[in-house]
């Protein structure tokens, strides 16, 4: 196959959308497939990968964040499309990506892949101290109502998990699938388990060697919840003074998780951590980790975790609630610092093992993108047999 992907939040210091599309070509590559990824630049240029190539399209910067770019015109994006002559096309979110892929006047087959859920990423972060779930979710009926027409426009709305898939068919949006997102295979181990490293990380914190080491991974940014976690993590400690907080990341938010975590004792910032391995050994030589983001589509770090053998501590909502319920991890309110603190001491003065990655729902990328690559053989088959799209199911 052909596959172009319209992919306006790929960029080479991203975070999980970075990751899925590296791990994309990869299988392309495997599988004799050929992707093109159509991103945003700093100019126009092809940069060839192993299973296809980034079309980067010259895009103006972001207005709040340097580390992304946005499309800013339509004809560019399918000059693109067109010269790649695809059998399937990807909008790779709900806005301009999503428009510009639906929009193409082509007649290849669609797949809307749903990376992101604005509501629960932006209002339920901005206005859930004050509303309801339910209540932000009527207030924002006109984004659903949008999501609803621009979903009309693909054969198949691909989303990370069962439980995503049903929340989007409850607002109406066409087709929502499940097709489970999942982890390097092999990456992730407990074995990888480093008792220098972690006596390290545990001095970077200022905390003994006999202290309990909590691990804090993502981007700075607001939906993330970096203050749950460390105000969490400071009311834990009250009761724990071993504790010790160690965040790899970075972001926008980094002026503010810095404030938060010199107003505290037992917090180490590391900045973000590129290599794959050295994440997975720091995964590996912790003992829990704390999550905030009640956004997440799929959970990719929170499945990384618990393939490294540690206990989750995430919020109750979303894509990581998914995944560490089922790993028999405590959840805690999204947003409630002292819900978290409790879910933290119920957590280190516990148990550390869990259940093995397999019964707790983390597939691994391969099969992920084998099965997306079938339902995609599917689609282009029956569009081409001039027969409907295939009914949702999760």
């Amino acid at each position: 196959m052909n596959i172009v992907d319209v992919c306006g939040f790929y960029s080479e210091t991203g975070g999980g959308v970075r990751s899925y599309v590296h791990h994309k070509l990869d299988a392309a590559a495997r599988a004799g497939h050929d992707l093109t990824v159509i991103a945003p630049g700093a100019e126009d240029r092809v940069e060839p990968r192993r299973g296809g190539r980034i079309a980067w399209v010259k895009s103006p910067l972001m207005p709040f964040d340097a580390n992304y770019r946005r499309f800013s015109g339509r004809q560019a994006v399918w000059r693109v499309i067109d010269a790649a002559a695809p059998d399937i096309v990807e909008g790779s979110s709900p806005w301009g990506s999503g428009a510009l892929a639906g929009g193409w006047p082509g007649r290849a087959a669609r797949a809307l892949i749903f990376h992101q859920d604005f509501v629960a990423g932006y209002p339920y972060t901005a206005f859930g101290g004050l509303l309801s779930r339910p209540r932000i979710d009527a207030l924002f009926a006109l984004y659903w109502a949008h999501l609803k027409r621009l979903s009309a426009r693909f054969d198949v709305t691909v989303t990370g998990g069962a439980w995503l898939a049903e929340r989007l068919a409850a607002f109406g949006v066409h087709n929502p699938l499940a097709v489970p997102f999942g982890i390097e295979s092999g990456r992730f181990s407990p074995s990888l388990r480093d008792e220098a490293l972690r006596r390290e990380m545990l001095k970077q914190c200022g905390a003994p060697e006999s202290g309990r080491l909590l691990l804090a991974v993502g981007r700075f940014h607001p939906e993330k919840r970096h203050g749950t976690i460390i105000e969490g993590f400071a009311r834990a400690r009250a009761a724990r003074p071993d504790l010790a907080l160690f965040v790899v990341g970075d972001g926008l938010a980094r002026a503010g998780v810095e404030r938060l975590a010199r107003r505290h004792g037992g917090i180490h910032l590391a900045g973000a951590v590129a290599d794959r391995d050295g994440l997975a050994r720091l995964y590996a030589s912790a003992d829990a980790l704390v999550h905030g983001s009640g956004a997440e589509t799929y959970g990719l770090v929170v499945a990384e975790a618990i393939a490294s053998g540690l206990p989750v501590i995430a919020p109750d909502v979303g894509g990581a609630a998914e995944l560490a319920r089922a790993a028999g991890s405590p959840c805690y309110a999204l947003g409630d610092a002292r819900a978290c603190a409790e879910a933290i001491l119920a957590s280190v003065n516990g148990s550390r093992g869990v259940r093995p990655a397999s019964a707790a729902g983390v597939s691994s990328s391969e099969s992920h993108f084998a099965a997306l690559f079938a339902l995609y053989e599917r689609l282009i088959a029956r569009r081409r047999a001039g027969v409907d799209a295939p009914a949702p199911r999760a």
